[in-house]
């Protein structure tokens, strides 16, 4: 596959993936609409779960593949880029004020989520292993712990605002199968041809698939998080814009690589720790900017340090190829 048609396939791959999201979104949230589901689960559970099915689409691919690289790229590439891209520039539309929940609980058990994984996938300095790997047991821990996520979203959701509901529309029965049934054929069409897309562009650039899946793969996947933040940012939505990143980094840990993991025994290669641990000073720095300027508040100028310190970042992708 030559570079114009590798390129060519993952762009339009992502433009599938991309729709076949929102097609499942609106036949997911219209038929929980038809059973009488509270716009606030609907918000929390299958927008949520929703704006993560690029992600998780694309690692399914990966992980089946074999594409280690792009299985571990994608996600902590995207969690890298929703803190410090995402949140910069919605911090820079405006500045965020966050609610007391997601600085000591949601941004803590992000925080928790990248130890979780760091240990799970570090076999060899660890238990003494052959090799690193995601494996099957590993990936029933990670489903464990968003389980626990779950229960806790659904505890908070009891003590929200009546302002945190979504806009909801239900189309009759047969629209919404049909929605559900375009939305998930776009999302294994679109998702097979990102992932040969990538690996096609890395093969003809003789670059690694690490490098791409860090930089444009984390970028396309983000792309549903990006959008999101940003009008809420606009709307003056605060707590939406934030809880919309922790909360993906969350469901792209615990429940995308849990699944990875529990469908296919994946290899872990160790120079990604450097990755995982800018991961985790990305997240306690996102918590530290919470107590700094103004309380619980992310100001414009700690979102233009976010933005510079991403461009570093993808700087060091670059010259590490």
């Amino acid at each position: 596959m030559n570079l114009f048609i590798s390129v060519l396939f993952f762009v339009i791959g992502f433009i599938i993936v991309i729709s076949g999201a929102h097609f499942l979104v609106k036949g997911a949230v219209s038929l929980a609409r038809r059973l009488s589901i509270s716009e606030l689960v609907i918000g929390l559970t299958v927008v949520a779960f929703g704006t993560s099915t690029p992600e998780l689409i694309v690692n399914i691919f990966s992980s089946v593949g074999n594409h280690n690289e792009i299985v571990f790229g994608n996600i902590i590439g995207s969690n890298i880029l929703n803190i410090l891209l995402i949140l910069g520039i919605a911090g820079l539309i405006h500045p965020l004020v966050v609610q007391k929940n997601t600085v000591w609980k949601e941004i803590p058990f992000s925080l928790l989520a990248v130890a979780v994984l760091a240990i799970l996938v570090n076999d060899i300095s660890i238990h003494n292993a052959s090799e690193n790997n995601l494996s099957f047991v590993d990936g029933i821990i990670l489903l464990g712990f968003f389980s626990l996520f779950l229960i806790y979203t659904f505890k908070v959701s009891k003590i929200t605002y009546e302002d945190d509901t979504v806009e909801t529309t239900s189309y009759n029965y047969p629209r919404t199968i049909l929605f559900i049934l375009i939305g998930f054929l776009g999302l294994f069409i679109g998702g097979k041809m990102v992932v040969d897309g990538a690996v096609g562009t890395a093969q003809a650039l003789s670059v690694s698939e690490k490098l791409i899946a860090f930089t444009i793969v984390a970028t396309g996947t983000s792309l549903p998080e990006l959008a999101t933040s940003a009008v809420a940012a606009y709307r003056r939505k605060s707590d939406i814009a934030v809880g919309n990143i922790v909360g993906s980094n969350i469901f792209n840990i615990f429940l995308i690589l849990g699944i990875s993991g529990f469908l296919h025994t994946t290899y872990y290669p160790s120079v990604l720790n450097i990755d995982l641990g800018i991961l985790g000073f990305t997240t306690l720095f996102l918590f530290i900017t919470m107590f700094t300027g103004g309380v619980r508040k992310l100001d414009r100028w700690e979102a233009a340090l976010f933005l510079l310190i991403y461009i570093g970042y993808t700087v060091f992708l670059i010259f590490r190829r």
